[in-house]
Protein backbone atom coordinates (compact mmCIF):
# COMPACT_ATOMS: atom_id res chain seq x y z
CA UNK A 1 0.00 0.00 0.00
CA UNK A 2 1.54 3.35 -0.82
CA UNK A 3 1.81 5.37 2.35
CA UNK A 4 -0.15 8.16 2.10
CA UNK A 5 2.22 10.75 4.39
CA UNK A 6 5.76 12.28 4.51
CA UNK A 7 7.81 14.17 6.96
CA UNK A 8 9.43 16.89 5.44
CA UNK A 9 12.94 17.60 6.74
CA UNK A 10 11.98 14.94 9.29
CA UNK A 11 9.81 17.68 10.79
CA UNK A 12 7.05 18.63 9.51
CA UNK A 13 4.52 15.36 8.72
CA UNK A 14 2.23 16.11 5.82
CA UNK A 15 -0.46 14.13 3.64
CA UNK A 16 1.36 13.51 0.85
CA UNK A 17 -1.31 15.15 -1.68
CA UNK A 18 -1.74 18.37 -0.81
CA UNK A 19 -3.18 21.39 -2.43
CA UNK A 20 -1.84 24.53 -4.70
CA UNK A 21 -3.51 27.84 -5.27
CA UNK A 22 -2.23 28.64 -8.79
CA UNK A 23 -5.62 27.92 -9.98
CA UNK A 24 -7.26 30.48 -7.25
CA UNK A 25 -5.47 33.57 -9.51
CA UNK A 26 -6.57 34.37 -13.07
CA UNK A 27 -4.84 33.08 -16.74
CA UNK A 28 -1.22 34.10 -16.34
CA UNK A 29 -1.30 33.72 -12.45
CA UNK A 30 -2.83 37.63 -12.80
CA UNK A 31 -5.80 39.25 -10.71
CA UNK A 32 -8.36 37.07 -9.62
CA UNK A 33 -10.12 33.67 -10.93
CA UNK A 34 -13.02 33.38 -8.38
CA UNK A 35 -14.92 35.50 -5.87
CA UNK A 36 -13.21 35.59 -2.69
CA UNK A 37 -15.98 33.77 -1.29
CA UNK A 38 -15.59 30.81 -3.48
CA UNK A 39 -11.86 30.46 -3.37
CA UNK A 40 -12.15 30.86 0.27
CA UNK A 41 -14.34 27.89 0.02
CA UNK A 42 -11.93 25.58 -1.83
CA UNK A 43 -9.68 26.29 0.38
CA UNK A 44 -11.65 25.04 3.69
CA UNK A 45 -12.66 22.55 1.86
CA UNK A 46 -9.06 21.28 1.07
CA UNK A 47 -8.77 21.60 4.85
CA UNK A 48 -11.50 19.62 5.58
CA UNK A 49 -10.98 16.49 3.24
CA UNK A 50 -7.51 16.33 5.16
CA UNK A 51 -5.03 18.12 2.68
CA UNK A 52 -2.19 19.35 5.62
CA UNK A 53 0.02 21.09 2.55
CA UNK A 54 -0.67 23.71 1.02
CA UNK A 55 1.63 25.32 -1.85
CA UNK A 56 1.41 29.21 -2.74
CA UNK A 57 3.60 31.93 -3.99
CA UNK A 58 4.26 35.63 -3.27
CA UNK A 59 3.93 36.47 -7.23
CA UNK A 60 0.40 33.91 -7.79
CA UNK A 61 -2.06 37.47 -8.39
CA UNK A 62 0.53 38.89 -7.48
CA UNK A 63 -0.12 38.92 -3.74
CA UNK A 64 -4.00 37.24 -3.92
CA UNK A 65 -3.30 33.55 -3.86
CA UNK A 66 -1.27 34.47 -0.12
CA UNK A 67 -4.19 36.87 0.99
CA UNK A 68 -6.84 34.26 0.38
CA UNK A 69 -4.74 31.24 1.87
CA UNK A 70 -4.91 33.81 5.41
CA UNK A 71 -8.20 34.60 4.64
CA UNK A 72 -9.70 30.85 4.19
CA UNK A 73 -7.34 28.75 7.06
CA UNK A 74 -6.09 31.63 9.22
CA UNK A 75 -5.74 31.05 12.29
CA UNK A 76 -3.94 27.63 11.10
CA UNK A 77 -4.54 24.43 11.96
CA UNK A 78 -1.76 23.14 13.60
CA UNK A 79 -1.08 20.56 11.07
CA UNK A 80 -1.37 22.23 8.40
CA UNK A 81 2.10 23.59 6.30
CA UNK A 82 2.07 26.33 4.38
CA UNK A 83 4.31 26.72 1.40
CA UNK A 84 5.24 30.16 0.10
CA UNK A 85 7.73 31.36 -2.99
CA UNK A 86 9.67 34.53 -3.68
CA UNK A 87 12.64 35.46 -5.71
CA UNK A 88 9.88 36.16 -8.98
CA UNK A 89 8.18 39.42 -9.87
CA UNK A 90 5.16 39.15 -11.82
CA UNK A 91 3.99 42.38 -13.86
CA UNK A 92 1.43 40.79 -16.18
CA UNK A 93 -0.42 37.80 -17.06
CA UNK A 94 2.75 35.53 -18.07
CA UNK A 95 5.22 37.70 -17.57
CA UNK A 96 7.70 37.57 -14.66
CA UNK A 97 11.32 38.47 -13.83
CA UNK A 98 13.93 36.89 -11.67
CA UNK A 99 14.62 39.02 -8.35
CA UNK A 100 17.49 37.58 -6.25
CA UNK A 101 19.18 39.97 -4.61
CA UNK A 102 19.25 39.49 -0.58
CA UNK A 103 17.88 43.04 0.13
CA UNK A 104 14.91 41.99 -2.41
CA UNK A 105 14.61 38.35 -1.38
CA UNK A 106 14.09 39.21 2.59
CA UNK A 107 11.88 41.99 1.55
CA UNK A 108 9.46 39.51 -0.34
CA UNK A 109 10.03 36.82 2.75
CA UNK A 110 8.57 39.46 5.00
CA UNK A 111 5.26 40.46 2.83
CA UNK A 112 4.23 37.03 2.43
CA UNK A 113 4.85 37.00 6.74
CA UNK A 114 2.41 40.10 6.97
CA UNK A 115 -0.18 38.45 3.64
CA UNK A 116 -0.14 35.26 5.63
CA UNK A 117 -0.79 36.31 8.83
CA UNK A 118 2.21 34.26 10.44
CA UNK A 119 4.93 34.40 12.37
CA UNK A 120 7.02 31.60 10.37
CA UNK A 121 6.54 30.45 6.76
CA UNK A 122 6.98 26.48 7.17
CA UNK A 123 8.79 26.31 3.80
CA UNK A 124 9.98 28.84 1.87
CA UNK A 125 11.26 28.15 -1.65
CA UNK A 126 13.27 29.74 -3.82
CA UNK A 127 10.98 30.19 -6.99
CA UNK A 128 13.79 30.83 -9.73
CA UNK A 129 17.98 31.19 -9.13
CA UNK A 130 18.75 34.12 -9.94
CA UNK A 131 21.72 33.70 -12.55
CA UNK A 132 23.00 37.18 -12.23
CA UNK A 133 23.65 36.86 -7.99
CA UNK A 134 25.56 34.31 -6.33
CA UNK A 135 23.89 31.60 -5.16
CA UNK A 136 25.12 31.41 -1.89
CA UNK A 137 24.18 35.35 -1.58
CA UNK A 138 20.42 33.92 -2.28
CA UNK A 139 20.60 31.06 0.23
CA UNK A 140 22.72 32.63 2.56
CA UNK A 141 19.82 35.52 2.92
CA UNK A 142 17.29 32.64 3.19
CA UNK A 143 19.61 30.42 5.53
CA UNK A 144 19.65 34.45 7.85
CA UNK A 145 15.62 34.22 7.59
CA UNK A 146 15.31 30.84 8.57
CA UNK A 147 18.15 31.54 12.07
CA UNK A 148 15.60 34.61 12.75
CA UNK A 149 12.64 32.26 13.12
CA UNK A 150 10.98 33.80 9.44
CA UNK A 151 11.45 30.69 7.55
CA UNK A 152 11.75 27.26 9.19
CA UNK A 153 12.62 24.97 5.76
CA UNK A 154 14.35 26.40 2.89
CA UNK A 155 13.09 24.90 -0.71
CA UNK A 156 14.39 25.53 -4.33
CA UNK A 157 11.98 25.83 -7.01
CA UNK A 158 13.41 24.24 -11.08
CA UNK A 159 16.96 23.44 -10.27
CA UNK A 160 19.00 21.34 -12.23
CA UNK A 161 21.18 18.47 -10.45
CA UNK A 162 23.91 20.27 -10.63
CA UNK A 163 22.19 23.58 -8.97
CA UNK A 164 20.68 21.09 -6.22
CA UNK A 165 23.91 19.97 -4.77
CA UNK A 166 25.72 22.83 -5.34
CA UNK A 167 22.84 24.54 -3.13
CA UNK A 168 23.28 21.54 -0.56
CA UNK A 169 27.22 22.46 0.02
CA UNK A 170 25.59 26.09 0.88
CA UNK A 171 23.11 25.57 3.29
CA UNK A 172 20.47 22.71 4.43
CA UNK A 173 17.60 22.00 1.86
CA UNK A 174 14.30 20.63 2.64
CA UNK A 175 12.30 20.36 -1.07
CA UNK A 176 12.50 20.84 -4.59
CA UNK A 177 9.52 21.79 -7.01
CA UNK A 178 10.16 20.67 -10.36
CA UNK A 179 8.40 20.20 -13.03
CA UNK A 180 7.20 16.37 -13.59
CA UNK A 181 4.16 14.13 -13.91
CA UNK A 182 3.06 11.21 -16.66
CA UNK A 183 4.23 12.82 -19.69
CA UNK A 184 7.26 14.93 -18.42
CA UNK A 185 10.15 12.97 -16.69
CA UNK A 186 12.94 15.26 -17.60
CA UNK A 187 13.76 16.23 -13.80
CA UNK A 188 13.95 12.46 -13.29
CA UNK A 189 17.45 12.57 -11.97
CA UNK A 190 16.52 15.61 -9.71
CA UNK A 191 14.06 13.01 -7.95
CA UNK A 192 16.56 10.40 -7.57
CA UNK A 193 18.23 12.52 -5.91
CA UNK A 194 15.95 14.03 -3.54
CA UNK A 195 15.00 10.24 -2.62
CA UNK A 196 18.77 9.53 -2.02
CA UNK A 197 18.91 12.53 0.62
CA UNK A 198 15.24 12.33 1.87
CA UNK A 199 14.57 15.61 0.48
CA UNK A 200 10.37 16.29 -0.71
CA UNK A 201 9.41 16.75 -4.55
CA UNK A 202 6.76 18.67 -5.00
CA UNK A 203 5.72 18.31 -8.85
CA UNK A 204 4.76 21.14 -10.64
CA UNK A 205 2.26 21.25 -13.07
CA UNK A 206 1.26 16.99 -11.55
CA UNK A 207 -1.69 17.09 -14.19
CA UNK A 208 0.55 18.97 -16.70
CA UNK A 209 -1.92 22.14 -16.61
CA UNK A 210 -4.72 19.99 -17.39
CA UNK A 211 -3.30 18.36 -20.39
CA UNK A 212 -2.97 15.13 -18.45
CA UNK A 213 -6.81 14.55 -17.86
CA UNK A 214 -6.69 14.46 -21.43
CA UNK A 215 -3.81 11.79 -21.65
CA UNK A 216 -4.28 8.10 -23.10
CA UNK A 217 -5.05 6.41 -20.11
CA UNK A 218 -8.53 5.20 -20.30
CA UNK A 219 -7.59 1.06 -19.84
CA UNK A 220 -5.71 2.34 -16.37
CA UNK A 221 -8.78 4.28 -15.45
CA UNK A 222 -11.75 2.27 -16.53
CA UNK A 223 -10.23 -0.46 -13.91
CA UNK A 224 -10.41 1.56 -11.33
CA UNK A 225 -13.75 3.86 -12.03
CA UNK A 226 -11.37 6.89 -12.14
CA UNK A 227 -10.91 9.51 -14.62
CA UNK A 228 -7.40 9.72 -16.44
CA UNK A 229 -6.72 12.77 -14.04
CA UNK A 230 -6.69 10.34 -10.84
CA UNK A 231 -4.99 7.89 -12.80
CA UNK A 232 -1.72 10.48 -12.90
CA UNK A 233 -2.18 11.39 -9.66
CA UNK A 234 -2.24 7.83 -8.34
CA UNK A 235 0.63 7.45 -10.50
CA UNK A 236 2.73 10.23 -9.04
CA UNK A 237 1.99 8.42 -5.33
CA UNK A 238 3.40 5.38 -6.40
CA UNK A 239 6.38 6.64 -8.01
CA UNK A 240 8.17 7.79 -5.48
CA UNK A 241 7.41 7.73 -1.92
CA UNK A 242 8.91 11.27 -1.43
CA UNK A 243 6.72 12.95 -4.43
CA UNK A 244 4.18 15.67 -2.84
CA UNK A 245 1.91 16.39 -5.22
CA UNK A 246 -0.18 19.66 -5.09
CA UNK A 247 -2.88 19.68 -7.73
CA UNK A 248 -4.40 23.48 -7.95
CA UNK A 249 -8.17 23.73 -8.94
CA UNK A 250 -10.89 26.41 -7.93
CA UNK A 251 -13.69 24.34 -8.68
CA UNK A 252 -14.87 21.97 -5.61
CA UNK A 253 -16.35 19.14 -7.78
CA UNK A 254 -12.40 19.22 -9.26
CA UNK A 255 -11.34 19.48 -5.82
CA UNK A 256 -12.94 16.37 -4.62
CA UNK A 257 -12.09 14.39 -7.65
CA UNK A 258 -8.42 14.90 -7.18
CA UNK A 259 -8.31 14.15 -3.66
CA UNK A 260 -10.09 11.20 -4.31
CA UNK A 261 -6.89 9.79 -5.89
CA UNK A 262 -5.05 8.95 -2.72
CA UNK A 263 -7.47 5.72 -2.53
CA UNK A 264 -6.46 4.66 -5.92
CA UNK A 265 -4.47 1.26 -5.67
CA UNK A 266 -2.68 0.67 -8.70
CA UNK A 267 -1.32 -2.80 -9.67
CA UNK A 268 2.35 -3.85 -11.00
CA UNK A 269 0.68 -4.14 -14.28
CA UNK A 270 -0.81 -0.61 -14.25
CA UNK A 271 1.92 1.06 -12.81
CA UNK A 272 4.12 -1.26 -15.80
CA UNK A 273 1.65 0.33 -18.46
CA UNK A 274 1.91 3.63 -17.04
CA UNK A 275 5.45 3.35 -16.20
CA UNK A 276 6.64 3.62 -20.13
CA UNK A 277 7.90 6.03 -21.41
Amino acid sequence: MTSQSFTIAGELRVQRLGYGTGMLTGAGYWGPRLEPDQAVAVLRRAVERGVTLVDTADNYGPDIAEELVARALHPYPDDLVVATKGGVVRTGPNVWHVAGRPERLRAMCEASLRRLKAETIDLYQLHRIDPDVPLADQLGTLAELRQEGKIRHIGLDTVTLEELERALEITEIASVQNRFNLLDRESAPVLRACEERGLAFLPWFPLGNGALARADLPEVARRHGATAGQVALAWLLHHSPVVLPTPGTGSLAHLEENLDAAAIELTPDDLAALDRP
